[in-house]
């Protein structure tokens, strides 16, 4: 079975790294037996033509020295800042479907795996129209293609209704996703979560109970934007009474940076809060490995976004750090309260602070949510699982051409 999975962004050489997780998904399923390939923007006029030995198939759509659509930044938010990516987005939808188009004309692909289908449907639709008959398209959703259409793009509803009826599969990364999608249209949807974005083995390297033996130590990994709702998790931190030892570790850059650095000053807690930016994978794992407790605060954002899944909990389970989230999207697929995790609700630092107090008061409870949750990443969240749900998918796809 040949597959062709067509996305926004996708390393451009080494050390380049964009989505780790679809790129885990890429060597699961050719280690499965299936021929992948990629189909892809070109980044300033270039970018690899391959990938670990899997072919990737660029495309041009602007002069190289403007086209910078995508890659770097989320293109929607390009789109609605600069008249000139407003100007370039017509170049590329218009470039990806004749591109797309010639080479399903060239190479037959089974099915075509459209990632982020705003707007890419359109090449998947065109490629499908290319391949002259057999081509089956399986699109798979994120959740937040579904919101910047509620609220910044109304326009496009009927674009996406469209594009969930011409699917021949359909799939969402969570319920909560899922759900978005039953209220647009009623198609059958498979949810199809992704996973942990490294090869190796869970790694389980944690020392039972331990973490930080000089702190209590509250981890944050993650994009510093409003949707990620940070500030509630510093203020919580203040809240915590001063028998809890604790320090919090903020990893990840982003436009609320420089508030939630004033807001630190504002509050004291210069020498409690540690923002070192963006880090080496070493140096992620390490934290990971010394954490008492991770948290993701994650709100309903004023656009009406939240967290589509929530990967980074997995990560923190997969380590056995007992962890806190907030009851909202994905999330709730990761964490059952008081089983896998601790649930809250969004926007109350004072009840992420009774968490964290319950977490530290409680060794028992935390080894317990600990291993609890690094199960749950093994038999939900496992690449086995996940690939084996790809194929069942594609599988469907076909069966459904061949009843048509």
């Amino acid at each position: 079975m040949r597959v062709l999975h067509v996305v926004t962004a996708f390393p451009r050489g080494p050390g380049d790294i964009i989505a780790p997780w679809l790129i885990e998904l890429l060597r699961r399923q050719r280690a499965a037996g299936l021929e992948v390939e990629v189909f892809a923007p070109a980044y300033r006029g270039g970018g690899n033509q391959e990938f670990e030995g899997i072919p990737v198939h660029r495309f041009r759509y602007f002069p190289a020295r403007w086209e910078d659509l995508t890659h770097d930044q989320g293109t929607v938010d390009r789109v609605g800042h600069s008249i000139r990516y407003k100007l370039m987005a017509p170049f590329y939808v218009l470039a990806g479907m004749r591109a797309a188009w010639r080479l399903a004309r060239r190479r037959h692909f089974d099915i075509v795996h459209v990632h982020w289908p705003v707007p890419h449907a359109l090449f998947g639709w065109s490629a499908r129209r290319g391949a002259g008959g057999g081509t089956r398209l399986v699109t798979l959703w994120y959740g937040i293609e579904l919101r910047w259409v509620k609220s910044r793009l109304p326009w496009l509803k009927q674009f996406l209704k469209w594009a969930l009826r011409t699917s021949d599969q359909v799939a969402a990364i969570s319920s909560y996703t899922a759900r978005e999608i039953a209220e647009l249209v009623h198609v059958p949807v498979r949810v199809i979560p992704y996973g942990l974005g490294f090869t190796e083995s869970l790694p389980g390297t944690r020392d039972k109970g331990l973490g930080n033996r000089d702190s209590f130590q509250i981890l944050y990994v993650g994009n510093l934007i409003p949707r990620k709702g940070v500030r509630y998790l510093i203020d919580a931190l203040k809240r915590l009474p001063p028998t809890i030892p604790a320090k919090l570790l903020i990893l990840g850059e982003g436009t609320d940076r420089p508030k939630l650095e004033a807001q630190v000053r504002d509050l004291g807690l210069n020498g409690r809060v540690s923002m070192p930016g963006r880090v080496p994978d070493p140096d992620l794992h390490r934290a990971l490995r010394e954490a008492n407790v991770f948290v993701l605060p994650s709100i309903v954002d004023k656009r009406g976004d939240t967290e589509g899944l929530g990967v980074v909990l997995l990560e923190a389970m997969s380590y056995r750090v007992p962890v806190i989230g907030s009851a909202i999207g994905g999330i709730t697929d990761i964490i059952s309260d008081g089983e896998t995790g601790l649930l809250v609700p969004h926007e109350d630092s004072a009840a992420i602070a009774a968490a964290v107090q319950r977490i530290a008061g409680d060794p028992a409870l935390a080894e317990r949510l600990a291993d609890a949750g690094s199960r749950r990443v093994r038999e939900r969240f496992g690449w086995d699982a996940i690939t084996a749900a790809w194929l069942e998918c594609y599988n469907a796809a076909l069966r459904k051409a061949l009843r048509a």
